[in-house]
């Protein structure tokens, strides 16, 4: 007999195509082209805003000098990622399962420790998403807005367009990893081009004095501060700290790869450190060569966020007329493109992570169940709705969303330094040393930059994260004892022959409502267990309803069993099932199965019109000692079809 698989099984059939089976779980691995394109947009894509995080703190404060103060506080960000790309580097030659700084802290700190990891890094990742796909709606407005295209009233469009992009990249990526890969790798490679094409056009009309200067007085530029020159004129070491604490965004994504080793091909580690160190290099390029053109363009940022800092490098690099308008739409669109996917990241690391700390019982346990499509379902919807949450309470906004951003990822980026320096301590290995300096230095410049963003950044929305941290850790912490102290309940005590019977009597009574095919199905049951007795049992809540009953009961010739009518007067249905079963199990030699039948409604209308009490049932009578429930299913939608076809409906 073929069993039907359900409305549900044909939609996702549909929607995401044929179910995958774990066998092909080998097979869905990513190549290191492929990985870099996936697990790099992110990284990538954050030098579209990091450059204008910084500028957006520097130009109100010193005018025309925070050109040149952008300069060196980049430079302090490109060392940060050479100390980082060393770290991941070692860390994904050392951990080759999914999880990254989280792994790394389990294993040299403990498990407990490690919920600081991985809170900070399930953070990072639902902030990612909604500042990456903010990011890339920015994208496409300043597009409109430097063309003139359709310019007016667009940025009423900003959370619509940032949502409906979430919700895009959900369903890409619970279509599988390799869907996920060939929709979401191409961008990537798109934006290094187009913003590769942009230094190379702008260095050359440089040389040849033929580079133009932004506005800096245009209608809605952010408030020029006092003008200067030379290092730190007109801006306190506080304002460089908000700066550099900007600038960090440019990192986010950095652990993207050690998170999501697992979809690498073997050897895993090597591959993985590979695609880490052309991330690195392609990401200080870009970092570098945005923030040089800033400097020479005076690109300043605008009040509501567009025309973007890089929209304007693009425009001025490509000048004017039809060749300029072409070049600037390939880099505005590759931009918004790159934007989009690097939202994907988080979707490939946050199930992984999230299904990784689920399996040490940090998280709920339904996390690690891959999916129809061998994707892990429930981290990607889990991701996508916490991420649209604050997509909807912060209105889209990258400003408001940068708050959020960094401190997560450095976190992250701490925990793992600290746990590879505290690896090679314990070891004798060549070039020990070097490690234990290298990482050391990564994890305490990362805690720098934690420091510095909370402090500079608190009462801008780093409060919130601040605040969510301690919560988090306890939240994580809390259901791993609850898990434990199950398991432990659970384990008990199991002497030889637990599995014995403790008593010599059987007894079954049938919960009845009403005489149909649900209760002689529960009857035919019944008699099939063999007990020493079975009772069909009423309980009379409805008196009239009651005699009525009992009345058909016995003149049907469908069951020989007899029906016992109990009184409940005070309508406490389930107390009346717990003293029925304790008086017949008192003598502690009897014991006794209770059958329940559910009437089962494929239809809503069904449903709203029967509830079921099954469930409510074995809850009552679990604290009654020697007594099971057992709820049978009849299928009443069923039934009436096959009435329709002018059959009779049976039992089974």
């Amino acid at each position: 007999m073929a069993l039907d698989s359900g409305p549900g099984y044909r939609v996702k059939n549909r929607l995401l195509g044929k179910a995958l089976t774990s066998r092909r779980l080998s097979t869905e691995k990513l190549s290191n082209r492929t990985a870099l394109g996936v697990l790099a947009s992110d990284c990538v894509s954050s030098s579209a805003y990091g450059s204008e995080q910084m500028l957006r703190v520097l130009v109100p404060a010193a005018g025309v000098a925070a050109f040149t103060l952008l300069m060196p506080v980049t430079g302090a960000i490109l060392l940060v990622l050479l100390l980082l790309t060393l770290c991941y580097s070692d860390v994904v030659m050392i951990y080759t399962r999914a999880g990254g700084s989280y792994v790394v802290a389990r294993e040299n700190f403990g498990p407990d420790i490690a919920q600081v990891a991985a809170v900070a890094l399930l953070v990072d990742y639902v902030v990612t998403v909604a500042v990456q796909v903010s990011a890339g709606t920015n994208a496409l407005i300043s597009l409109a807005h430097l063309t003139g295209i359709g310019w007016s009233g667009m940025d009423r469009f900003q959370l619509p367009v940032s949502v409906l992009a979430i919700a895009v990249l959900a369903y890409g990526n619970l279509r599988g990893v390799r869907e996920a890969g060939r929709l979401f790798a191409l961008p990537a490679y798109l934006f290094m081009a187009a913003i590769g094409l942009v230094i190379v056009v702008a260095a050359v009309r440089g040389l040849a004095g033929d580079l133009p200067h932004a506005d800096l007085h245009a209608p809605g530029v952010v408030h020029i501060g006092t003008e200067g020159s030379g290092w730190l004129y007109g801006a306190s070491l506080f304002i460089v700290l908000r700066a550099f604490a900007n600038g960090g965004s440019s990192l986010t994504g950095l652990e993207a790869i050690s998170n999501g080793i697992s979809a690498f091909r073997e050897p895993q580690g090597r591959n993985a450190r590979r695609t880490m160190i052309t991330m690195s290099c392609v990401l200080g390029f870009l970092v570098l060569g945005v923030s040089t053109l800033a400097h020479f363009t005076h690109a300043v940022p605008y009040e509501d966020g567009t025309p973007t800092v890089i929209a304007q490098e693009a425009h001025l690099a490509f000048g004017g007329g039809p060749v300029g308008t072409v070049g600037l739409v390939f880099v505005q669109l590759a931009t918004a493109l790159v934007l989009y996917t690097g939202a994907n990241t988080p979707f490939t690391g946050f199930p992984f992570l999230a299904s990784f700390v689920a399996q040490d019982r940090f998280l709920p346990r339904v996390l690690t169940r891959r999916g129809h499509r061998l994707a892990f379902s429930n981290g990607i919807i889990c991701l996508a709705v916490i991420s649209l949450a604050l997509l909807l309470v912060t209105g889209a906004s990258v400003d408001k969303l940068v708050a959020l951003y960094a401190i997560g990822v450095f976190t992250a980026f701490t925990m793992a330094g600290a746990g590879l320096t505290a690896y090679h301590l314990r070891r004798r290995e060549p070039h020990r040393r070097t490690k234990i300096t290298v990482n050391a230095l990564a994890s305490a410049s990362s805690a720098a930059v934690v420091v510095i963003f909370a402090i500079t950044k608190f009462t801008e929305g780093a409060w919130l994260v601040v605040v969510v941290f301690p919560i988090g850790v306890w939240a994580l912490i809390r259901i791993n004892r609850e898990y434990r102290s199950e398991a432990a309940a659970l384990e008990g005590i199991q002497p030889p022959g637990a599995d014995r019977p403790l008593t010599h009597r059987h007894l079954v009574f049938i919960l009845v409502e009403r005489l149909d095919l649900a209760t002689l199905k529960c009857l035919r049951y019944a008699h099939e267990l063999h007990p020493d007795g079975i009772r069909a049992v009423h309980f009379a809540i409805d008196e009239t309803y009651a005699e009525r009953l009992a009345a058909r009961w016995e003149d049907t010739s469908a069951t020989s069993v007899p029906l016992d009518v109990v009184a409940c007067p005070d309508r406490r249905l389930h107390h009346a099932m717990a003293e029925l079963a304790a008086r017949t199990t008192a003598d502690g030699d009897t014991s006794l199965t209770v059958l329940v039948p559910r009437r089962l409604y494929r239809h809503v209308l069904g449903k709203l019109l029967h509830r079921g009490t099954g469930e409510g049932v074995a809850k009552t009578l679990s604290t009654v000692p020697h007594v099971a429930v057992t709820i049978l299913p009849f299928d009443v939608s069923r039934a009436l079809h096959v009435m329709k076809e002018g059959r009779a409906p049976q039992p089974d």
